[in-house]
């Protein structure tokens, strides 16, 4: 029997899944994006769509919700941020109702100044203590993370700083930065103990996290780096893992 990942007090924790993007729009529904749907567990789940890091940006927002209907979800809200002098009460009330909140692309520190100057972060926390499934993509899978790296100044390296996130998935992680051999993720690795992890989700593919050590690779092989006393060191990729095969019937 398989245990299931639970907090501090035994309560059993939803899974997250954190999307990369970049070549993930399709013609046909996504399977990485129906898998997100399905954690709700019910047929067409409402979405809490939390566009803080893209300044509430409508026209992302209404391709989202339209790629989220296709892939099985029902309603989806705005959960409208970006305002200072936002509906906070509403926002809760949206969160709350919703079967599940997703976070979107945008800049990460962006996206979690809207959050701490709403003070919503410790909010999002308790809902997913509560049973509420997550998921993001891009800076939003960044910002579910836990930490992300900015600089004061972008000439001097030294000058980098760790922002902290939200942190339900207790990982560290970078979203489609291939072409950049995931120097952000590499910078961030070399300011935190030796031993930490790292991982790089490639474009088109995802990351689902399960409690604080179930880490699993959706839809592409998932990088791992890792901060060794030499340096940064890149560990073998996690390989995805089939999907079952609906069409034969379960076993007796």
């Amino acid at each position: 029997m398989q245990l299931r990942p639970t907090d501090s007090r035994g309560i059993p924790l939803p899974p997250v899944h954190l999307l990369a993007g970049g070549r993930w729009y399709r013609k046909t529904p996504d399977p990485l994006l129906a898998g997100c749907i399905a954690l709700a567990g019910i047929p067409s789940p409402s979405v809490a769509y939390v566009g803080a890091a893209s300044d509430d940006d409508a026209g992302f927002f209404r391709r989202l919700a339209a790629a989220f209907r296709d892939a099985g979800a029902g309603c989806v809200h705005l959960v409208r941020l970006s305002d200072p002098q936002a509906d906070t009460v509403l926002a809760r009330s949206q969160l709350t109702d919703a079967h599940l909140v997703f976070v979107s692309g945008g800049d990460v520190e962006a996206g979690m100044r809207c959050l701490r100057r709403h003070a919503l972060i410790p909010f999002l926390r308790q809902l997913h203590r509560d049973g509420k499934p997550f998921f993001g993509l891009s800076a939003g899978s960044i910002m579910l993370a836990r930490s992300w790296i900015r600089w004061e100044d972008p000439e001097d390296d030294s000058s980098a700083r760790r922002v902290r996130c939200i942190g339900l998935a207790p990982i560290l992680c970078d979203t489609h930065a291939e072409d950049d051999q995931w120097e952000e993720l590499k910078t961030l690795l070399r300011r935190l103990p030796t031993g930490t992890v790292g991982y790089g989700i490639p474009a088109g593919g995802g990351l689902r996290i399960h409690g604080r050590y179930c880490v699993a690779a959706l839809g592409l092989p998932l990088l791992r780096f890792r901060h060794d006393p030499g340096g940064i060191r890149a560990l073998p990729p996690l390989v995805p893992q089939a999907p079952p095969d609906v069409t034969r019937p379960a076993p007796p």
